[in-house]
């Protein structure tokens, strides 16, 4: 899949510069440490044989304080999750039903299809499967309809409301441009059809609002996916989304205008006895939804 240089023009990789500066930093912070804390021989001795349980530490605060705080106050607590009934289906599953549902729609790539099924392609950190998802300009020639033509098909396998039938055109939804580019990077990447997309399905970000969870995945390889993708995700994953007590999934990779502005991104819940597609602002933090997203090649 994709190369380290592409890789690199999503996560803005540290310059030269920057790593002399974190190291500087570290290495005054362990200088405090020592002082501060004065530990006696006996008292460092006991910290190099916990070693990995220290370090393990430092690994976390490191994590912790280089994502940004911006909106760390939309979230909150959530336990809700998926379906027991649902599972990650095989690659080939999932484009044997893509091509039930979508008639000439073709084929994945076959090299990447084929090393992935062989386990020679490692699954990104955060993802949770490989998901099979068609080329969207294979199906329409804009970015709405194809998302309409795949609600539709979606209201033909189960009961479905999609609540902005009709005002799905560019002046109301577009892809951000973070995720209209991690996709060009992986459709430039692969040959046919049928792109496959490393994601997972709302459960990293549950509690968070979209554009929380936008920033706690803006440093990695991690990008929101768009309601295009989740569409094509839950109709070959139809068990992902069956009552009201699961959780709901945000299309961070979406923006939705309403009067001449994006503050809204589009989510597919559980309502009525059926799926619904609509949108929600960008910073409602509701334990019930959680943002889905794609990774890039690490």
């Amino acid at each position: 899949m994709g190369g380290k240089k592409e890789v690199m023009t999503m996560n803005k990789s540290i310059t030269p510069k920057q790593e002399k500066q974190y190291r500087r930093f570290v290495e005054d912070a362990a200088e405090k440490a020592l002082t501060e804390a004065g530990p006696d021989k006996d008292g460092l001795q006991m910290l190099f044989s916990q070693g990995g349980d220290f370090q393990e530490e430092i690994v976390s605060l490191v994590k912790k304080y280089s994502v940004s705080q911006k909106f760390v106050n939309e979230e909150v607590p959530s336990s809700y999750g998926y379906s027991s009934d649902y599972r990650h289906k095989e690659l080939t599953e999932q484009t044997n039903l893509l091509r039930q549902h979508l008639p000439g729609v073709g084929f994945t790539d076959p090299d990447l299809h084929e090393r992935i099924v062989r386990g020679k392609v490692a699954l990104p950190e955060g993802a949770e499967g490989w998901y099979a998802v068609p080329r969207w300009q294979k199906l329409a020639p804009t970015y709405g309809e194809a998302l309409e033509l795949i609600l539709k098909k979606l209201g033909e396998t189960r009961k479905f409301c999609n609540y902005r039938e009709g005002e799905l055109g560019p002046n109301r939804l577009r892809q951000s441009e973070r995720t209209a580019h991690a996709m060009d990077i992986i459709g430039g990447d692969q040959k046919g059809d049928i792109l496959i997309v490393a994601g997972q399905f709302g459960l990293r970000h549950r509690g968070r609002s979209v554009r929380r969870a936008r920033e706690v995945f803006k440093k990695p390889n991690e990008f929101g996916l768009d309601s295009f993708t989740i569409a094509c995700m839950l109709l070959t994953h139809p068990e992902r989304l069956v009552q009201w007590q699961q959780l709901h999934v945000d299309c961070a990779g979406d923006e939705y205008n309403v009067d001449g502005q994006f503050p809204r991104a589009p989510l597919f819940g559980f309502d009525r006895g059926g799926v619904g597609f609509g949108a929600i602002w960008f910073g409602s933090a509701l334990a019930i939804c959680g943002s889905a997203s794609g990774f890039l090649p690490q």
